[in-house]
């Protein structure tokens, strides 16, 4: 199977072109928020968009989710050979996602700056900030039957095939809502400290600090542990494992590295 990936930044118009780029480079398969879709149709999955709040979104279009993990990859299995086109805010959740669905390395990265201009970019951004609204890659009639929030409009496609099947809709999700959320430093550092567990092999935190980029993020951990039945890079290997998932899941960010430093090790 050859999979293509199509990054940028929620809200930048990935769906909203995503039929276009699929024609260009004779993709057959879209997987885009927790869907497969193909030509407007809804192959398999479900869409992320009908979840009521927003780390659950998060959790169905990552497919972390095992029941909906497994009908998407078996899907794509039985489809196989291919062209399948992953659609994410970035290249490692494209990657992650990939990797969940067992699907081999991109041989290709499309971006959002590929395929748009600068001042298309900031009306998507703008239209998604003051209206809430998102596009899906799916014709109206086949997202009726998949989506639990509201349908706003159904956007005519100015590069449509002949396939009566091909479209776009405007949606607004039963998570948008006006106002801001946002996940205070302090807090992330009260989650890894926790995720932290002090027993058995952690006996000391140094230090925890965070380098957070747009939706990403960084972890550096200083600490002292203690051997017993594992070594120093089994245990640290087990932290980057703990740290990753664990905020991951409570946060819906992407946690990019975890950098472990043992100070001291007790035997």
């Amino acid at each position: 199977m050859e999979v293509y990936g199509f990054v940028g930044p929620a809200g930048t118009g990935k769906s909203q072109r995503a039929s276009q780029v699929a024609r260009q480079y004779g993709i057959d398969l879209i997987v885009d928020d927790g869907l497969v879709v193909s030509r407007g149709r809804i192959m398999a999955g479900k869409s992320a968009k009908s979840e009521v709040n927003m780390v659950r979104a998060i959790r169905r279009a990552i497919f972390e989710y095992p029941a909906h993990r497994m009908e998407v990859a078996g899907f794509l299995e039985g489809r196989a050979p291919c062209k399948v086109m992953i659609l994410a805010t970035s290249e490692g959740m494209m990657r992650k996602i990939v990797a969940k669905l067992g699907l081999n390395d991109p041989v290709k990265v499309i971006g959002i700056a590929d395929v748009a201009t600068q001042e298309e970019i900031e009306n998507a951004l703008r239209e998604r900030r003051e209206k809430k609204q998102h596009v899906v890659p799916v014709a109206r009639a086949q997202i009726q039957r998949n989506f639990a929030g509201k349908l706003v409009s159904q956007l005519k496609d100015l590069f449509k095939s002949k396939d009566k099947e091909d479209g776009r809709t405007v949606v607004k999700p039963p998570f948008s809502f006006d106002g801001r959320v946002t996940i205070g430093q302090e807090a992330i550092l009260e989650m890894c400290r926790r995720l932290v567990v002090i027993g058995e092999h952690v006996q000391k935190v140094h230090e925890i600090d965070l380098e957070p980029d747009d939706d990403s993020l960084d972890v550096n951990m200083v600490l002292d542990v203690k051997l017993g039945d594992k070594s120093a890079l089994a245990i640290a290997r087990l932290l980057q494992k703990k740290i990753s998932v664990g905020l991951s899941y409570f946060t819906g960010m992407e946690v990019r590295k975890v950098n472990v430093k043992i100070n001291e090790v007790a035997l």
